[in-house]
C-alpha cells in the first residue's frame, strides 16, 4: 500500500485524506456494536434464559481483550496501527454477523469474545491515530465530529430497527447479519481507498508505564470501572424490570444517539473553551446524579418514564469522555501515543474483567446497591479530576505538578 505523509495528505482529494477515514471508521464500528448492544438483553433472555449472573459472564467475558488490549504493542512491531485497525474492525463485523447462529451460553460467550477481540483492538488503534493524526489545537472539535458520526450511525441503525422490527417481523439472525456485514464492508473498503498515513513522530514499540502519567491512568481505571456498571445493568434494567421489547430498547437508544449527534460538536467546543478539568468535573457530578437516581427507582419504585430520561442523560455525560483524551494528548510525549493507548486501555478494562460478574450476584439480591457502588465511582473520579490542572502540559500534568518540581527551601 501507498505511504503518505501527514504533511503531504493535503494533496489528497478531501474523502482521501486521514480526518474522512477517521470519521468514516467511527461511523463504521456502531453500525455492528449498536445493534448487537440494542438486541442484546432481548436476545439473550429470549433464546438463551440469562439472569443477572449469566448477562455479567457473558460481559465480564467481553472485557477480557480490553485487558489484553497490551498487547498491541506487540503487534505494531510487525503490522501497521492503521492496518491492525481495520483488520480488527472487519473481525468484529464478522463475529456480529455470525451471533444469532449460537443461542447458547457457551456459543454466545465463544462469538462475543471473537466480536469483543475486533471492537477493543479497533478502539485502541484508533484512539492511537486520533491523537496522533489531530492537530492539537484542533483536537476537541475534530473529536466532538467524530462522536457525532459514530453517534450518527448508531442513529441510524436504531431509526431502522425500530421502523422495521415489527413491520418487517425481523428475526435477529437477519438484522446481525446485515448490520455485521455492513461494517466488514466499509472496513475492507477502507484497506483498499485509504493510502497508510505517516505520522511525524514514530511510535515506541514497547510497554511504556510513565510516572507523570499517573492520573491519567487512575481516571482511566476508574472510567472503566463505571462505565461497566452503565453499560451492562442500565439496558438490562429496562428489559428485565419494566419488559422493555426490541423496539422500545431501541427507539431509547435512538433518542441517546440522535442527543449525542446533535450535542457532541458542542461539547467539544465546551472542551475547548473551559479545558478538561471543568469538563470532566462536570461529567462526574452529573453521573453521581444518575446513578444515585437509578438506585431510588429499585429502593422507592419510581416509574419507566423516570429511568428512561436519566438513561438519556447518561449517555450525554458519557460523550464527554472524550476530554480525557485531549488530556493526556497535552500531556504526553508524541512517540508515547501509541503504546500509551495501548497501557491505558487495559488499566481500563481491569476492573471490567471482574466486575460484571461479581455485580451479577449482587444484582439479584439488591440492584439498588449496584448503581450506589456507581456513584461511589463517579464521586472517586471528581476527586480525581480536581487534580487536573487548568492548562495541562508535559510538565505540568497535575495540580501537584509545580510544587513537586519546585525545591525544597
Amino acid at each position: 500500500m501507498r505511504i503518505v505523509r501527514l504533511a503531504d495528505a493535503g494533496s489528497l482529494p478531501l474523502w482521501r485524506r486521514p480526518i474522512p477515514m477517521l470519521l468514516l471508521i467511527a461511523f463504521a464500528m456502531p453500525i455492528a456494536f449498536s445493534t448487537w448492544s440494542a438486541l442484546l438483553n432481548n436476545f439473550v433472555i429470549e433464546a438463551a434464559g440469562f439472569t443477572g449472573v449469566e448477562i455479567g459472564w457473558l460481559h465480564t467475558v467481553r472485557e477480557i481483550p480490553g485487558f489484553l488490549a497490551v498487547g498491541v504493542i506487540a503487534i505494531i512491531m510487525f503490522l501497521r496501527e492503521q492496518v491492525l485497525g481495520l483488520v480488527a474492525l472487519l473481525l468484529l463485523g464478522c463475529a456480529t454477523a455470525v451471533t444469532a447462529f449460537f443461542p447458547s451460553f457457551a456459543g454466545l460467550l465463544t462469538v462475543t469474545m471473537l466480536s469483543s477481540i475486533g471492537f477493543h483492538y479497533f478502539e485502541t488503534v484508533n484512539q492511537s491515530l486520533q491523537l496522533q493524526w489531530i492537530a492539537r489545537d484542533r483536537a476537541p472539535q475534530t473529536l466532538g465530529w467524530i462522536v457525532a458520526a459514530g453517534s450518527g450511525a448508531s442513529l441510524l441503525a436504531y431509526g431502522l430497527l425500530v421502523v422495521t422490527w415489527r413491520a418487517f417481523e425481523l428475526s435477529y439472525s437477519t438484522v446481525y447479519l446485515i448490520s455485521g456485514g455492513t461494517t466488514a464492508l466499509i472496513a475492507l473498503f477502507c484497506m483498499l481507498a485509504y493510502p497508510q498515513f505517516e505520522a511525524p513522530d514514530p511510535q515506541l514499540k514497547t510497554f511504556v508505564l510513565r510516572r507523570r502519567y499517573w492520573l491519567y491512568y487512575a481516571l482511566q481505571f476508574m472510567s472503566g470501572a463505571r462505565r461497566q456498571i452503565f453499560t451492562v445493568f442500565a439496558a438490562f434494567m429496562m428489559v428485565e424490570r419494566f419488559g422493555f421489547d426490541v423496539h422500545e430498547v431501541t427507539a431509547l437508544f435512538l433518542v441517546n444517539f440522535l442527543a449525542n449527534m446533535l450535542l457532541a460538536p458542542l461539547m467539544g467546543k465546551m472542551v475547548a473553551r473551559y479545558g478538561e478539568r471543568r469538563a470532566l468535573m462536570f461529567e462526574y457530578t452529573g453521573l453521581i446524579v444518575v446513578f444515585l437516581f437509578y438506585g431510588g427507582i429499585y429502593f422507592f419504585g419510581w416509574g419507566v418514564l423516570l429511568a428512561a430520561g436519566l438513561y438519556v442523560v447518561d449517555h450525554l455525560f458519557f460523550a464527554l469522555a472524550f476530554a480525557l483524551k485531549t488530556y493526556f494528548q497535552k500531556i504526553a510525549d508524541p512517540g508515547d501515543i501509541a503504546p500509551t493507548a495501548a497501557v491505558a486501555f487495559t488499566i481500563n478494562h481491569i476492573a471490567a474483567v471482574f466486575l460484571p460478574a461479581l455485580l451479577g450476584y449482587l444484582w439479584i439480591t439488591s440492584p439498588a446497591a449496584v448503581f450506589g457502588l456507581a456513584a461511589g465511582m463517579a464521586a472517586t473520579s471528581l476527586a480525581l479530576a480536581l487534580m487536573i490542572p487548568r492548562h495541562p502540559v508535559k510538565g505540568n500534568e497535575t495540580v501537584f505538578s509545580g510544587a513537586l518540581a519546585a525545591p525544597a527551601e
